[in-house]
């Protein structure tokens, strides 16, 4: 009979093998609620590992004292989650670090009567919301002629992107010298002509055939430049993204500037002999990316950090290198950060990142300059609905939102006055996004009142 048989038999008729078995589930109990449990207040531990809303899907909270550097809360704040729109808050900083006071527009030599210019990934040249004619100025005033010519840049879409969002106003392409945002502005009422804007696309609309149907009111084949408008009996107003090119970039110029513009093949240029035409002030760029949570904004800008480190070419993985090894290797955890708005569902993040980095902006911009930028509860921006009460706003912050995804990352004043950097990050969730989010500000509602 072997040892370990006969130890069975003894554990039976002792009676202690069922009360091994119990200790050993009362053991993975406690291991699991380890799992679940925060550092921080036992309060803020069971507001979360407590809500039926919050406990099917994968939970972080991150939150620092902003004074004082000091963790507050945490609950799995070193686990990586997808950051969504978040990831905007590490373009912000690249463009803190990597741009000066204005945007660099364009990028030109001159050779005897020849004006040769390039982009840099400006994105306001004629922007529907943040517009700037400063470029436009520039090259309509200008004796020379005009030549075109194209950097090497990225691919139209970033890595990890959803290819048939392509149609929507949310992910244009990624250019080197974009003009109107690269979207095309449908206006339509009753009883009135439908408004294309720019105007040079209205050859390119067209009705959807009779009987067809679509949730969208302007529809695009994924390769082409041909929109194709579906009938309504209301107002809407819509935006699409259109496939750009060096070819389409010259008729837009041309059109819009009303004088030649002829294209040239790429080459680099001596550096000094190459001249910068500033643009509007950053702010408002980060501004308009941070509050509406512009996707091609938060793109073109790592573009336009791109330009600042080197003139000979786009490239969004040399910023995040850069940023990488020279301003952000000592946050907690090493993100994956592969684009500029979030789209990429490659992007990943822990809590604690988040909130390193909104300790970093605090203590490198000035309070109401940084504070002005974001989402500001009750006020503007994505967070216009909600984390306010009387006594006025109690949080400015980033959101992001990707389908089962939800996370909250900003700076949250509490009832004392004290200033806190929260991450609260929802991944992987079933439950409506809308219902997420008003457990998350019931939840935030009672650290402001209580910490």
């Amino acid at each position: 009979m072997s040892c370990r048989l006969l130890l069975v038999i003894f554990l039976l008729c002792a009676g202690l093998l069922p009360k091994a078995r119990a200790q050993s589930r009362a053991d993975d109990n406690v291991g699991e609620t380890a799992l679940r449990r925060g550092k921080g207040p036992r309060w803020l531990n069971r507001l979360l590992t407590g809500s039926a809303v919050l406990s099917p899907h994968h939970v972080g909270l991150s939150i620092i004292d902003v004074t004082t550097g000091e963790p507050v809360y945490e609950l799995n704040g070193a686990e990586y989650f997808q950051p969504a729109s978040t990831m905007k808050l590490f373009s912000l900083y690249a463009g803190l670090h990597l741009l000066g006071d204005s945007l660099p527009s364009l990028r030109y030599v001159v050779h005897s009567d020849s004006l040769i210019f390039w982009g840099t990934g400006d994105p306001t040249l004629l922007h529907g919301d943040v517009p700037s004619r400063r470029a436009f100025a520039f090259l309509q005033s200008r004796p020379e002629k005009l030549f075109y010519t194209t950097i090497p840049s990225v691919e139209a879409f970033g890595p990890g992107w959803s290819w048939d969002d392509y149609n929507y106003y949310f992910q244009p392409e990624r250019s080197p010298f974009p003009l109107y945002g690269n979207t095309v502005r449908f206006r339509a009422a009753p009883n009135q002509a439908l408004r294309v804007a720019p105007r040079s696309f209205a050859a390119l609309v067209e009705p959807a055939p009779p009987g067809t149907t679509s949730p969208d009111h302007v529809r695009r084949p994924l390769l082409e430049n041909r929109f194709v408008v579906y009938p309504s009996a209301r107002s809407w107003t819509d935006e699409t993204p259109f496939r750009t090119d060096s070819e389409l970039v010259v008729k837009l110029l041309q059109d819009t500037l009303r004088r030649p513009v002829l294209a040239l093949p790429w080459r680099p240029w001596p550096q000094e002999s190459i001249r910068t035409v500033q643009g509007v002030a950053v702010d408002s760029l980060y501004r308009r990316m941070l509050q509406v949570s512009d996707n091609f904004l938060a793109e073109q800008l790592l573009l336009l950090c791109s330009s600042r480190l080197g003139a000979d070419s786009l490239s969004t993985a040399r910023v995040i290198r850069t940023m990488h090894r020279q301003f952000l290797a000592d946050l907690p955890d090493a993100p994956r950060w592969v684009d500029g708005s979030g789209l990429s569902r490659l992007n990943l993040a822990t809590p604690r990142d988040l909130t390193a980095l909104l300790l970093k902006l605090h203590q490198q911009v000035p309070e109401p300059r940084l504070l002005s930028l974001l989402a500001a509860g009750g006020g503007h921006g994505s967070l216009r609905r909600g984390y306010h009460d009387a006594r006025g706003t109690w949080f400015w912050g980033k959101t992001g939102t990707l389908t089962n995804v939800h996370n909250l990352s900003g700076y949250l004043r509490t009832h004392k006055g004290r200033l806190l950097a929260v991450s609260f990050m929802n991944n992987n969730h079933v439950a409506e996004t809308s219902a997420v989010r008003r457990e998350m500000e019931r939840i935030l509602a009672q650290v402001r009142e209580r910490l």
